[in-house]
């Protein structure tokens, strides 16, 4: 069975019922099928890129092999039995892929831990503004609260000072009126 590309995907057909209530939705199974051929799409480039990767890592062993045979300190080879070549090319090709495999761990590591602390100062930063922001409100509401204090106050002390005011005055006019009640009876009695 040959795996399928992303154009058998896009080019794939399917004969239409005879009544048109009757199977799928074709504007759905089309829409499926675009999804299924970007996604082969998307695979297929991350296997190319895999297998440059792969390449690259076996040459790199290649060469390292290459330059470890030329020091003096290196081992002597003795003849394998036939078979035991093809497993330490393997072997070879097998450490080298972990190689590559460890230094991309390190670098998703690496790459891990950064975007990790770049969140984190993003936070740290925008919970130092927030906290900013409530103080600014507060001593903004605190101030407001502390000016409508002030005037009622005054408000309050403008009152008493006018019952004050206002109890001396009617004391006064009743004061005045005793006195005329009093000057009118005695005026009264001499008559």
């Amino acid at each position: 069975m040959a795996l399928l590309t992303e154009e058998d995907v896009v080019n794939k057909t399917f004969a239409e019922t005879r009544y048109r209530e009757e199977g799928y939705n074709q504007d759905e199974v089309d829409d499926f099928l675009d999804e299924v051929a970007e996604t082969i799409k998307q695979l297929s480039e991350e296997r190319d890129s895999l297998r440059e990767q792969l390449a690259t890592a076996q040459a790199r062993v290649g060469e390292l092999e290459a330059g470890a045979g030329d020091t003096p300190a290196a081992a002597p080879q003795t003849a394998a039995p036939h078979g035991v070549e093809e497993s330490g090319d393997l072997s070879s090709a097998a450490a080298g892929v972990l190689a590559l495999a460890q230094e991309l761990h390190d670098k998703y590591v690496a790459e891990g831990r950064e975007e990790g602390d770049r969140i984190l100062a993003e936070a740290n930063a925008e919970s130092t503004r927030i906290i900013r922001d409530a103080e600014e409100q507060h001593n903004r509401t605190l101030t407001k609260l502390e000016q409508e204090r002030g005037l009622l106050e005054r408000k309050i002390s403008e009152l008493r000072d006018f019952e004050r005011d206002y109890r001396s005055r009617m004391k006064s006019y009743l004061e005045s009126l005793l006195a005329n009640v009093d000057s009118g009876q005695a005026g009264a009695g001499n008559i």
